[in-house]
C-alpha cells in the first residue's frame, strides 16, 4: 500500500519534468525564430530604403527632363503663335488697305451716279415736254384727218378691221379652193378604181327589225278557243310551229313572235286557216300547220324562180333558188331582202356594163350576196360567212364567192365585181325610202336640216330636196360674197355632221345671185 503512492509520486514527478523540459525547448525555439525574423526585417528595411532612394533619384532626373521638354515646347508654341500673329496682322493691314481703296472707288462712283441721275431727270423732263408736244401734234393731226376723211376714230377702226377681215376671208377662201383643187387633181388619176369604194361608204341608219306578226280575230271569244282547254291548243300550235303566241289585252288580235320569219309566216297562215275553219283542236292544228308549211314552201320556190328570172340569171342550183326564195320572208332593217338582192343585181349589172365588165357575173353576185341571211337563223355565224360556205357547197365561181365575202368589207376587195357589188349594196340600202322610216321622223329630219342651214347669218332661204340628200341654200349677196360662200358651205356641212343622224351623205348647195332690175317707161 505504501508502494502505490510512491509510484504515483514518481509518475507525477516524471510528467512535471517532461512538461518543464518541453517548455524550456519551446521557449528556446521561439527565441531563435525571433532572432531570425528580426534579422530578416532589418535587411528588408535596408532594401526598401535603397529602392526608395533609387526611385527618388529617377523621379528627380525624369522631372528635370520633362521640365526641359516642356520649356522647349512652350518656346516652340510661342514662336509659332508670334509668327501667325505677325501674318494675321499683315493680312489685316492688306485688307484694310483694299477696303479703303474700295471705299474711295465707291465714293467716286456715287458722285458719278448722282451726276447721271441729274442728267436723267433733266432728260425725262425734256422727254415729257416733247411727249406733250407730240400728243398735241397727234391730236391736231387726228382732228385734221377726221375733217379730211369725215370719219371718227371709232369709225376708222371699224373700217380698218372690216377691211382686214375681208382680206383674211378672201385669203382663206383662196387657200381652201386651192387645196380642194389640189385634192381633185391628185384623186382624178385614181377615180375609176376608187369610185365604187367611195359609193360603198354610204351607210344607212339602223332601225329595229320586225320580229312579230299580228293576226286579227273576228271577236275576243276566239282567244279562248285558240288557248283551248288547259292551254292544249296553244301549246300544240307553239310546238308545231316554234312560234310564241302572245295573247294579251289587245282587242281582237293575237301577236306571233319569232326570230325566223318563215316559221312566223307558217304559223300566221295556219292560224288564219283555223280561225276561218272554226274547228280548233290539236289534230286539226297539226293538219293546218302541214298545209301552211307546204303553201309557204311553194311561195318560196315561186319567189326564188321569179327573182332568178327577173335578174336574168341561168344555171343556178335548185337549192340556191329555194334559199333565194326564203329571202322573201326576210327583212333587214325593214327592207325586204329579196327585193334588195334583186335591186343590187340590177345596179351591179348596170355599173358593170358601164365599166366594160361582164354584167352577167355582176348580176349573179349581186343576187347571191345576201344568200346567207336565208340561213342565219339556223346556222351560227355571220350571213357573209354562211353565204360563202353555201356558194362553195354549190360550186359557184371564185369571183362570186369573193364578191359575197367582201361586200361588207370583211376582206379586202380584189376584183371589180366585188367592188361593184359592195357599191350596189350600199346604194340599194341607203337610197331614199329603201329602209322604212317613220313619216314623222322623216319630216322632222328635213325640218332640222333646214333649221340648221337657216341659222347662219346671211342665209335667206333653205330647201331640203332629194329626200333630204341635198339642201339648197339661198344667201343674200350683199352679206355673203363669193369667197365667204366656200367657208359657209364648210361650216354648215360640219354642223350637219355634228348634230344630225342621216343615211348616206347630204349635198350642201349654196346659191348666190345678184339681180339688177330697171323699168323702161
Amino acid at each position: 500500500m505504501e508502494l502505490l503512492p510512491a509510484i504515483l509520486l514518481c509518475i507525477a514527478a516524471l510528467i512535471i519534468g517532461a512538461v518543464i523540459s518541453g517548455y524550456i525547448m519551446f521557449k528556446r525555439g521561439i527565441d531563435h525564430r525571433k532572432k531570425i525574423a528580426e534579422a530578416q526585417i532589418g535587411s528588408a528595411e535596408q532594401e526598401a530604403e535603397r529602392i526608395v532612394d533609387e526611385a527618388r533619384k529617377k523621379a528627380e532626373s525624369l522631372k528635370k527632363e520633362k521640365l526641359i521638354e516642356a520649356k522647349d515646347e512652350i518656346y516652340k508654341n510661342r514662336m509659332e503663335t508670334e509668327r501667325e500673329l505677325k501674318e494675321r496682322r499683315s493680312e489685316i493691314s492688306r485688307q484694310e488697305r483694299r477696303i479703303q481703296q474700295k471705299e474711295e472707288t465707291l465714293d467716286r462712283k456715287l458722285d458719278s451716279v448722282d451726276k447721271k441721275e441729274e442728267n436723267v431727270q433733266h432728260k425725262l423732263k425734256q422727254a415729257d415736254e416733247k411727249l406733250q408736244e407730240a400728243e398735241r401734234i397727234k391730236s391736231s393731226q387726228l382732228d385734221m384727218l377726221e375733217k379730211i376723211s369725215q370719219l371718227t376714230m371709232e369709225q376708222a377702226k371699224e373700217y380698218l378691221l372690216k377691211t382686214l377681215e375681208d382680206d383674211l376671208i378672201h385669203e382663206k377662201a383662196i387657200k381652201v379652193t386651192s387645196y380642194e383643187q389640189q385634192a381633185k387633181d391628185e384623186c382624178e388619176a385614181k377615180a375609176r378604181q376608187l369610185i365604187s369604194l367611195a359609193i360603198a361608204r354610204c351607210a344607212a341608219d339602223q332601225v329595229s327589225e320586225s320580229a312579230v306578226s299580228v293576226v286579227p280575230l273576228p271577236n275576243d271569244e276566239m282567244k279562248g278557243r285558240i288557248i283551248g282547254r288547259e292551254g292544249r291548243n296553244i301549246r300544240a300550235l307553239e310546238q308545231l310551229t316554234g312560234v310564241d303566241l302572245i295573247i294579251d289585252d289587245t282587242p281582237e288580235a293575237i301577236t306571233l313572235s319569232c326570230f325566223d320569219p318563215v316559221r312566223r309566216e307558217v304559223a300566221r297562215i295556219a292560224l288564219e286557216k283555223l280561225i276561218q275553219d272554226g274547228r280548233i283542236h290539236p289534230a286539226r292544228i297539226e293538219e293546218m300547220v302541214d298545209k301552211a308549211r307546204r303553201e309557204v314552201e311553194q311561195v318560196i320556190k315561186s319567189e326564188g324562180e321569179r327573182a332568178v328570172l327577173e335578174a336574168n340569171i341561168h344555171g343556178l342550183n335548185h337549192e340556191l333558188i329555194k334559199l333565194i326564195g326564203r329571202l322573201h320572208y326576210r327583212t333587214s332593217y325593214r327592207q325586204n331582202v329579196l327585193n334588195h338582192s334583186i335591186e343590187v343585181a340590177h345596179l351591179a349589172g348596170m355599173m358593170a356594163s358601164e365599166l366594160g365588165v361582164d354584167p352577167t357575173i355582176a348580176r349573179r353576185a349581186g343576187l347571191l350576196h345576201d344568200i346567207g341571211k336565208a340561213l342565219s337563223h339556223e346556222i351560227e355565224g355571220s350571213h357573209v360567212q354562211i353565204g360563202v360556205d353555201v356558194c362553195k357547197k354549190y360550186k359557184e365561181s371564185n369571183d362570186i364567192i369573193h364578191a359575197i365575202e367582201a361586200h361588207h368589207g370583211d376582206v379586202e376587195v380584189h376584183s371589180v365585181i366585188a367592188a361593184l357589188v359592195q357599191a350596189a349594196d350600199a346604194i340599194s340600202a341607203a337610197r331614199p325610202a329603201a329602209r322604212s322610216e317613220n313619216f314623222e321622223n322623216y319630216i322632222k329630219r328635213l325640218e332640222k336640216l333646214e333649221e340648221i342651214c337657216s341659222s347662219y347669218e346671211g342665209v335667206e332661204k333653205s330647201f331640203a330636196i332629194q329626200a333630204g340628200r341635198e339642201v339648197r341654200i339661198m344667201v343674200a349677196p350683199e352679206k355673203i360674197n363669193d369667197e365667204r360662200m366656200v367657208l359657209v358651205a364648210r361650216e354648215i356641212a360640219k354642223k350637219i355632221e355634228d348634230e344630225m343622224d342621216y343615211p348616206g351623205q347630204i349635198k350642201v348647195n349654196i346659191i348666190r345671185e345678184s339681180r339688177a332690175i330697171e323699168y323702161a317707161k
